[in-house]
């Protein structure tokens, strides 16, 4: 398969997840993980129409992305990947979203920083919803403390949560804790589901997938 036929089928399972969960039809992003993967892979899939992407680490992404948003100004580009706080002045000035705040230092460069730049980026906070210790993201339990000091202290807006459930457990409990998460925090987004288990992810309430091998192939 061409990666414009899998950019397809990745967007045909998900238009049928939607329908099986009895969600409308198109109420969940995708969002294509171009980690690793350099420009001219990627131009296919944005002259297939794909127009938001995921990238891990902040150095490789200004390698590749000022002159893809140059050529496509409607892109829009997440960071799905740790973020160290001596990165956050370029995160913000090239990210639209950051989806991995998880600790108060990050939380507060880049608050600093969008004030800084006069920019708004648009934010996700981490859960480590699997408390794996190898796994960055707030506690579970430590997650509504949190939103409050980055609303309260930092006048953060937070627009969702993202996760990435333990790769050996069945994601389905993960992804209903998280959106458990969510509703008693009053926060409307969920970043849930890679290339694995997207389909489960959007029965549980996703709004948007992270799914990268299923369209780019094998890194």
């Amino acid at each position: 398969m061409t990666v414009e036929q899998r950019l397809a089928d990745v967007k045909g399972r998900i238009k049928a997840a939607e329908k099986t969960a009895r969600r409308s039809v198109g109420e969940v992003q995708l969002v294509a993980v171009s980690k690793t993967f350099d420009v001219e892979d990627i131009r296919p899939v944005i002259a297939a129409g794909q127009r938001i992407f995921g990238e891990n680490r902040v150095q490789e992404s200004q390698g590749k992305w000022p002159v893809l948003k140059e050529e496509t100004p409607d892109l829009e580009l997440h960071l799905i990947g740790p973020l160290q706080s001596n990165k956050a002045a370029e995160a913000v000035a090239l990210f639209d979203v950051i989806e991995t705040i998880d600790r108060e230092k990050i939380a507060a460069a880049l608050a600093q920083e969008m004030t800084k730049q006069s920019r708004k980026v648009r934010l996700y906070v981490q859960v480590n919803i699997g408390m794996e210790p190898q796994k960055a993201g707030i506690a579970p339990k430590e997650t509504a403390a949190f939103l409050r000091y980055c609303r309260e202290e930092l006048a953060l807006e937070i627009e969702g949560l993202m996760c990435i459930p333990p790769a050996e457990d069945h994601p389905g409990p993960y992804f209903a804790l998280l959106r458990k998460l969510a509703e008693e925090n009053g926060i409307a987004k969920l970043s849930m589901g890679m290339s694995g288990d997207f389909e489960t992810a959007v029965q549980f309430g996703a709004t948007s997938v992270r799914v990268g091998s299923a369209i780019f192939g094998a890194r």
